[in-house]
């Protein structure tokens, strides 16, 4: 009778410390995914529905090739203009580089080769981006 208190005792002090685990990483979990979901769903670029490219162009020396691409948001919301540098050269992703809201059209120029003007808006490629959300 005695060894089945001492095995019941060690059970529950088993399940309080299941328990404090659970609840001592439940903030950590909400620390960690809660600013994720909020970056993923008003920063994140990649899940923008780029309905068409509007204009492309490649630096003089060849090494970027900008695509811009015209972002419908849907009927509440204006268009908007997402540009991309893309790496001739080298194995890299494409970056992000320009988003500007209210516009659907986009006139790219560039000044030498990493220097870019897209829509007025001057950008040192591969550092500088433009964000109407940030700039």
């Amino acid at each position: 009778m005695n060894k089945i208190n001492i095995d019941t005792e060690q059970d529950i002090q088993k399940a309080k410390k299941k328990a404090l685990i659970v609840l001592a990483l439940f903030p950590l979990f909400l620390i960690v995914f809660i600013p994720y979901g909020i970056y993923w769903v008003y920063f994140d670029m990649s899940h923008l529905p780029k309905e068409k490219v509007l204009t492309e162009s490649t630096s003089p020396d060849g090494i970027y090739t900008v695509k811009v691409y015209l972002i419908n948001g849907g009927a509440t919301t204006a268009y908007a203009v997402l540009g991309e540098l893309s790496f001739n050269q080298e194995r890299r992703k494409p970056k992000y580089i320009y988003f500007n809201h209210r516009e659907d059209y986009a006139n790219l120029n560039w000044l030498d080769n990493d220097t870019i003007i897209i829509n007025g808006h001057k950008l040192e490629v591969p550092y500088e981006t433009f964000d109407y959300r940030r700039d």
